[in-house]
Formats: C-alpha cells, structure tokens, sequence
C-alpha cells in the first residue's frame, strides 16, 4: 500500500495488482468527520484497513462515500460499518433504493443532484453521472473548498502509475479503454446521449484535482481534460462501431 496525499487533507492509498496491470485507489479524507471515498474490496480490507489505521483511528469514520455499486467501489462496506459505528454510506438515491437497501447493514444516505454534506472544513456536493462511468446508480462527489472531483473510474489508467500528475491522462486513458474493448470488459465506459451533458456539467465544476480511482490522479487543467474527455469517449466507441444514438 502507498499513501499519498494528493490535496489538502485528501489522502490516497493505493494498491497495485500486477496480476490485473491495474491500481485499486482509495481516498481517505482527514476532518472532524472523515469520510473514505471507495470501500474497496473484501479480499483487501484486511490491508486497507491497516492503511488507514496510520492516519486516523477507524472507528472514527463518518462517511463511507462510493460512485456506483461494484466490488472495487463498496465490497468491504459493512466490513467497515462493522468498525466505525458511527458510519453511513453514502450514494445515489438510486443506489439507496436499488442496492443498498438490501446490500448494507445500514440504511444508506441518499443524495440527490447538489445535495450536500460536510464532513467539517469541508462540503462535498453530489453530482449525478448515469452510466459514466458506467452503472445507472452512478455519481461523485466535489469537494467545494480545495475543488477535488472524486471521479471513480472516470480517467482510469492501467499501470503502475505516480499517485499524482499534471501531465496528459487522456492518452493513457484511451489506451486502457481500447485494451479493455479487445476483451471481456467490452463496454466499460458507455457513450450515451446524455454522457456529453453530463461531462460539460463535471467541467463547469472547474475542478483542480481529479481523484481517479484507477491510475494516476490529475492536477492539470482539469475542466480542458473533461472536456477533452467526451472527444475520446466518443472516438473510441465510433472506432469500435457501437456509439449508442
């Protein structure tokens, strides 16, 4: 596990899988409510868990935070509700109504397009993202004080990459997309007629630290990479011959 701190009070903590080519990323966020951003999954929780341990208590967790519903995003949800008694996930609503309602052992806090939550210092907004990456529950958070964008799998890059860079994603991330069309994670990033829309709305945030959950996260010109973003969503999967109309 490497830890990192990749903006003020946002600590990343990565394992590499080599097996798969790919980073697993998880953010903790250090105020008088921590939040961590991705559970993670079961098979990790064991390392993570020890992770964290180095940074804060954790059973002072408040917020267990994730994208949509997949193993790598809350797998090891009620491993940790079962340690930090204090702690709610944190989702969609549809992600409330349609998996956690059945999948946590508690009751999920559920947010809607601009809800809000503070964790302290810090205010997060939730901005919905069906099927972007990819999951009709899909959201993330911005963090409204230093403008970090939990992004998920938004920008995933393959490799064993630096925690943080100010150079190009775009390239490494329409790699790994065109690798991933040659196999059975056919289809990972959808391109939907809404999925400009709701990119444009991400790059109006004018976020100054992408929080990606695979590769290296990004501190760059943000808003100009996803705007660019939408350019090479749709270049691929009109190179595959399967842009959804």
């Amino acid at each position: 596990m490497k830890i990192t701190e990749i903006a003020p009070d946002v600590f990343r903590i990565s394992l590499f899988v080599p097996e798969m080519n790919l980073q697993f990323n998880h953010f903790l966020i250090k105020d008088e409510q921590p939040m961590l951003y991705h559970a993670g999954m079961k098979k990790m929780f064991p390392l993570l868990r020890e992770a964290l341990s180095r940074l804060i208590n954790p059973a002072e967790l408040r917020w267990i935070g994730f994208s949509h519903f997949e193993v790598d995003e809350c797998g090891a949800l009620n491993e940790w509700l079962e340690i930090a008694p204090n702690a709610l996930p944190v989702c969609s609503e549809v992600g409330a109504l349609v998996n956690m309602s059945d999948f946590s052992i508690r009751p999920a806090h559920a947010m809607a397009q601009g809800d809000t939550i503070s964790t302290g210092k810090y205010q997060y907004r939730f901005m919905r993202t069906p099927h972007l990456p990819h999951g009709w529950d899909a959201g993330v958070l911005f963090e409204e004080t230093n403008k970090t964008l939990f992004c998920s799998d938004i920008l995933h890059q393959n490799g064993d990459l630096k925690a943080l860079t100010d150079t190009d994603v775009l390239s490494l991330h329409r790699k790994s997309l065109l690798e991933f069309e040659q196999g059975p994670l056919m289809g990972y990033t959808p391109y939907t007629k809404r999925t400009g829309e709701i990119i444009q709305n991400l790059a109006d945030l004018n976020p100054n630290t992408l929080a990606t959950m695979h590769g290296s996260s990004f501190n760059g010109n943000c808003k100009q990479t996803l705007l660019d973003l939408d350019i090479v969503l749709q270049e691929v999967w009109e190179k595959e011959g399967m842009k959804t109309k």
